[in-house]
């Protein structure tokens, strides 16, 4: 009980807690998709004041974290080349590649910039006709609609030296994945609720219903999390398989009619690898046939991209929700957010980077547990 008196309302904080306690009658797993809620679970503790029998498994929710090696490689590739301006967000900059990042591809001279808009790397190609811009566009359905309007602009106003590298992903494909696979689980889900802002509620009654799985859409301040655990116990203890709001205040079920118009224009739906996971159906976008020009990938053709992750990095367990990130040999020693083996130690939503930022002092290192062939993870895609 010590995290109570640091939330926002202890009292309805305790409630909410009394509540869970009081319903809860055998073990269940519940499965948080965003990093945002892992690192709010992380932060406040909300997973050690929880009743025993309730376990949160923290899944493959941040963007940077799940895109894949090829196409970070990719990035470092293009950033390379003479007269490229690429942009990014400042997360992206650290996340390793085979054997550099951004950060030392801009020290070996690349321009390589941090943005806080895709539109501000747009106004950089107009100011620099002479140059190609890249945007990175990556992340899952909250990212996509002002991407997707930033190479809308560019078309509509005739920029022609701007292009988008795509590495969007999609939720629900991602949870069908997780609950397909052999090694699985999960017994419910906690949604983001910045995603179903977006896209709505529509793709999950179906997923819930088919996986015996309650979905909760919720929110990421720790009383948003409180509830939609609560709410999650209620519907596992009464065996009711649905899908249920807890975020109504941002989320409708139709979603945002005006950024779905948007992405149906300029984005269609494609198979995506996931970094650490593999190839999942149906689970990304790329750029439809109007907007082709656009796309980096296809403009500079980078080809014969040799990817090579780490031995001893087990990021990809981590995001399958297969292991927690202090059970990993390397966490906090070998792998720390200045010397990072994966993308889950540097990111700011990265479960990796959550546990070495609020929960690394007071946890026991794991012992060596033998090569990494020893100990590969079920995939599951």
């Amino acid at each position: 009980m010590k995290y109570i008196d640091e939330f926002q309302n202890p009292a309805l904080a305790r409630r909410l807690l009394d509540d869970i306690h009081a319903t809860v009658t055998r073990p269940w797993a519940l499965m948080e998709v965003c990093g945002g809620q892992t690192h709010t679970i992380i932060r406040h503790g909300i997973d050690q004041i929880l009743p025993d029998e309730v376990e949160l498994i923290h899944g493959p929710g941040c963007p940077v974290c799940v895109t894949p090696l090829e196409v970070i490689d990719k990035a470092l590739e293009i950033a390379s080349r003479p007269g490229v301006i690429f942009c990014s967000f400042g997360d992206m900059l650290r996340v390793p590649g085979t054997g550099r990042d951004l950060f030392q591809v801009r020290s070996e001279g690349g321009d390589v910039r941090v943005v806080y808009s895709p539109l501000d790397a747009l106004r950089i190609a107009q100011e620099n006709p002479g140059h190609e811009v890249v945007f990175f566009g990556i992340g899952f359905e909250t990212t996509a609609p002002p991407n997707a309007m930033t190479v809308y602009q560019a078309r509509k106003l005739g920029i022609a030296n701007f292009s988008l590298l795509v590495s969007h992903v999609r939720v629900p494909p991602a949870i069908e994945a997780i609950m397909n696979s052999p090694s699985c689980r999960v017994q419910g889900f906690l949604a983001a609720g910045h995603v179903c802002s977006v896209m709505g509620t529509g793709e999950y009654p179906d997923l819930a219903a088919r996986h015996r799985v309650p979905i909760v859409v919720t929110g990421f301040e720790p009383l948003d999390i409180l509830e939609g655990v609560r709410r999650a116990v209620h519907l596992l203890e009464r065996g009711e398989y649905t899908v249920d709001n807890a975020y109504e205040r941002a989320v409708r079920p139709e979603g945002n009619p005006a950024a779905l118009a948007m992405l149906e224009d300029v984005f269609e739906v494609t198979d995506r690898a996931w970094r650490g996971i593999g190839v999942i159906p149906d689970s990304g976008w790329r750029l439809s046939a109007r907007y082709r020009e656009f796309d980096a990938e296809h403009r500079f053709s980078v080809t014969g991209i040799d990817t090579r992750e780490p031995a001893e990095c087990r990021s990809g367990e981590v995001l399958q929700g297969l292991l927690k990130p202090h059970e990993c040999e390397a966490f906090g020693t070998r792998c720390t957010p200045r010397t990072p083996l994966g993308a889950t130690m540097v990111s700011s939503e990265g479960a990796c980077a959550a546990y070495y930022l609020y929960r690394r002092l007071g946890l026991t290192p794991a012992a060596s547990s033998g090569t990494a062939a020893s100990r590969e993870a079920s995939p599951v895609a």
